[in-house]
This record gives structure tokens, C-alpha cells and sequence, in this order.
């Protein structure tokens, strides 16, 4: 069986083969535990101090990086400030409608926990309305949360002006920035800012936050006080040296990656003329494309395309049954919800294989749709 073209670079990225070489000494013979005090131990924990700085060099300068098991636990850190926020009188949390599960769902929770939780609207572009937020903000505001790059959709927010916004209300700012770390341009006065591993081209089970100088948070994770007294629990060396050569890879080759993953995006558009494209069609990242056809079904046509992995929406609720919130809370109908596919282009996909995909997936639809 021919492996599949892989398109689905929003949910998981493949492993670099320069992180595979840089992790795999750390699974063999240097094994020993960062937190030892012997130098086995002290070997392990340079390298992840190694690492810690190979991240902190894609973001601000005036914070410190704290390693995670995920951005999902990394953004459950991150609302531990609203927590803290909350002695001081503050005890509103403001998130976009269309923020992942991570973020909207925890914000949720936390409305169930005495916090007054607000989901702000978006357009039909997927753009925060910049009113509606002022108009929610205040001295009750502890923390905003805004997604630099949409996992659904590409869209980018104006997370930088939300900033502004949140800082004139005296709340705090977290952004995840998942889908934009090693991508786009890092927003440079966040409070709180998550990133993940397997998304750029790293190892999963990792993740960061990273937290401006002055900020406290409480412990997620009891223990024994690990990474700075915050999240308890043995760090893996070979997983954070994984995530910091990921991290300095994609310094390196921001400008490549940028060039030809725009190329990719633009033979695709090309090539799906006749689908429409949900989310706005300029504040975007270019390797995500989430388009719609009237018409189809896409649990049906993911059954015929097995050519291809490609995605219905976020690999994160694909199980639950939910229809896409993201795509909801762009006005979308649920027939309009049901015909959106989402294909993710990334650094080892080719102009061929968006080629083959686009034959693929249009044939299908139109054997479906004839």
C-alpha cells in the first residue's frame, strides 16, 4: 500500500531528521536525570538548558521558558494567573469564540469555578470584533486570551492590538501561539505565551510556556519542585533537546520555509477554484487552507480520498462528534460546516503532491456531487 500524501501539517508535524539525531544520544547512553547531582545528571540538565535557550531565542526577551508536556498543560499553567489576578479584584476572562479546545474550553471551566468567562465574537472573516472587546474589558478583566494563528482556519489575529487593549484594562495577556511558533512573527508584549513540540517538526510530548519577567504563577503540577518550582516532574532531556533544535531549525530556515510553503499555497488555490475559502482570505498563514463545497460529505469524501490525509477540522476534537466551533462561530450553516475540508501544507511537502492531492480530492468530489 502506497503511503499517503500527507497534508494535515495543522494537526502533527513529521519529526525533523536533525532532531531525531539530536534527541537519540538522550535515549541511549546519556540517560541520566536532569535533576541528579552527579554529572551524568548535570550532563542532562546542560542540555536542557541548551534547549531552553534555543526556544527562548524565537520569543520576547524579558521572560523565562518553562518546559511542559504539552501546550494544552502549558496553557493550563498560563490561566493560573488569572487565579492570582483574582485577589486583586479581577475575576473576568475574556477568550475569542474561535480559540482552541486548550484555551476556550479551560476558560470555560474556569466560569464554573466563580470566574465570569466571556467567549468574544468573530466576524465572518474570523477576526476578532475589536468593539465588542473593548466594550468587555474593565477593572474586573484578569486575563485575555487570543490565538496568534487559528488552527482551524490560518487566520491571524491582530494579537498585538489585543494586547494593547488587555494592558490598558490592567488585565494580563496570553497568547497561543501553537500554530505561529517558528512561523510568523512572534507578538513582542504578551504576558504569557504557549508553543508546542510536534508542531514545528518536533517531538511530541512537549510543550513551553513562556512567561514575562514579574509574573507569578501557581503550580499546576505538586511535587517534588521541579522546573522552577512550578510544574513538578522528571524533564526529559531528549524530548527538550528535540524541541530546541526544532525551535533553532526554524530560525534558520524562516525565510525558506516562508517562501515555499507560499508557493505551495498558491498552487493549491489554483487548484481548488471551484471551493470557497473559510476565513479571511489576506490575515492568513499560508499553510493552512480551509476551503468548502457546497454540497459534499466529508466523512464520505475522506473515505474515498485515501490517497490523501488530510483533515475535517482539529485533530484535537475529531472524536467528540462536536461540529466545529471555529466554523460555527464564522456564521457558517451546519451543511456549510459538514463540506469544509482543511489541508496543511509544511517544509517536506512538494509542488507535486499538492498536485496529486488537488486530482485526488477534486475527482471525488465531483463523482460525488455528478
Amino acid at each position: 500500500m502506497m503511503k499517503p500524501i500527507y497534508l494535515d501539517n495543522q494537526a502533527t508535524t513529521p519529526l525533523a531528521p536533525e532532531v531525531f539525531d539530536a534527541m537519540l544520544p538522550w535515549l541511549k547512553d546519556n540517560f541520566g536525570n536532569p535533576h541528579s547531582p552527579h554529572v551524568i545528571g548535570r550532563r542532562a540538565a546542560a542540555a536542557v538548558e541548551v534547549a531552553r535557550d534555543q526556544v527562548a531565542g524565537l520569543l520576547p526577551k524579558n521572560g523565562r521558558v518553562i518546559f511542559t508536556g504539552s501546550a494544552t498543560e502549558a496553557i493550563n499553567l498560563a490561566f493560573g494567573s488569572a487565579r492570582t489576578m483574582a485577589g486583586q479584584g479581577r475575576d473576568q476572562i475574556a477568550v475569542i469564540d474561535t480559540e482552541h479546545a486548550a484555551v476556550r474550553d479551560t476558560a470555560l471551566w474556569y466560569g464554573t469555578q466563580g470566574f465570569d468567562s466571556r467567549l468574544l465574537p468573530v466576524g465572518r472573516d474570523g477576526l476578532v470584533d475589536l468593539e465588542e472587546l473593548a466594550s468587555c474589558l474593565g477593572s474586573k478583566t484578569a486575563l485575555v486570551g487570543a490565538m496568534l494563528v487559528n488552527n482551524e482556519i490560518g487566520v491571524i489575529q491582530p494579537v498585538e492590538q489585543i494586547t494593547d487593549m488587555a494592558h490598558r484594562a490592567g488585565a494580563l495577556m496570553l497568547c497561543d501561539a501553537v500554530q505561529g511558533f517558528g512561523r510568523v512573527d512572534i507578538p513582542q508584549h504578551a504576558d504569557l505565551i504557549a508553543l508546542s513540540g510536534h508542531k514545528i517538526y518536533g517531538p511530541k510530548g512537549i510543550g513551553a510556556l513562556w512567561v514575562r519577567d514579574g509574573i507569578d504563577l501557581p503550580p499546576l503540577i505538586h511535587g517534588g519542585g521541579q522546573e522552577q518550582g512550578i510544574r513538578s516532574g522528571t524533564l526529559s532531556p531528549a524530548l527538550c533537546a528535540g524541541l530546541g533544535v526544532a525551535a533553532q531549525i526554524c530560525a534558520e530556515r524562516h525565510q525558506q520555509d516562508k517562501t515555499h510553503i507560499a508557493g505551495l499555497a498558491t498552487r493549491a488555490q489554483s487548484l481548488f477554484g471551484d471551493w470557497t475559502v473559510n476565513g479571511s482570505l489576506h490575515q492568513r498563514y499560508a499553510g493552512n487552507l480551509n476551503i468548502r463545497r457546497d454540497g459534499l460529505d466529508i466523512a464520505r469524501l475522506m473515505s474515498d480520498v485515501r490517497g490523501v490525509a488530510f483533515s475535517a477540522g482539529s485533530a484535537c476534537a475529531s472524536g467528540s462528534g462536536r461540529p466545529s466551533h471555529v466554523l460555527a462561530a464564522l456564521g457558517l450553516e451546519p451543511a456549510q460546516i459538514k463540506s469544509s475540508i482543511r489541508l496543511g501544507f509544511g517544509r517536506y511537502n512538494s509542488i507535486e503532491e499538492v498536485e496529486q492531492a488537488a486530482q485526488l480530492i477534486n475527482q471525488a468530489a465531483e463523482n460525488q456531487l455528478s
